[in-house]
């Protein structure tokens, strides 16, 4: 029963904080301006993927245990391999594609932005959101997978 708890804090910490997130930067960006709202997401992103990667290791290896020592093994299978994609896409979204968006997220701050850079940044946001989005996906279908799991 503790592993199963510390497995669905971790799934409750990763997507609400997800869900939760979402709503906060909306409400900042309609509040502030994008500059003053983009420097306190910045500041707040270091905390964003280290809860994503925590959550998702913790996660995982609970999943892994699960299908080798609980019954419904191809539902804890599969919320493995959900759990392992997510935690992927956002190793690589906060290890690999945020340094490259703060390489270039001046130029959101300049009043006559160079078009190439501004072009890069807009492709690698947009890919960032992207790739988010993917992961909460993942996680919703982790909570599917683990529900059927849990009532076999």
């Amino acid at each position: 029963m503790v592993a199963l708890f510390f497995y669905l804090l971790a799934l409750v910490c990763w997507l609400g904080g997800m869900i939760g997130f979402v709503f906060f930067t909306a409400v900042l960006f309609s509040r502030l301006p994008v500059a003053e709202a983009g420097k306190v997401v910045n500041a707040i992103f270091p905390y964003y993927y280290l809860t994503g990667y925590v959550a998702g290791a913790i996660g995982l290896l609970l999943a892994i245990y699960f299908a080798a020592a609980w019954r419904g093994r191809v539902w804890w299978i599969c919320s493995a391999v959900l759990l392992a994609a997510a935690l992927g896409l956002t190793v690589y979204a906060g290890a690999v594609l945020r340094p490259q968006i703060e390489a270039v997220r001046g130029v959101t701050e300049e009043a006559i932005p160079d078009p190439a850079r501004k072009a890069q940044f807009d492709s690698l946001h947009r890919l960032s959101v992207q790739i988010n989005g993917g992961v909460m996906i993942l996680d919703l279908l982790t909570v599917l997978t683990t529900a059927t799991a849990l009532t076999l």
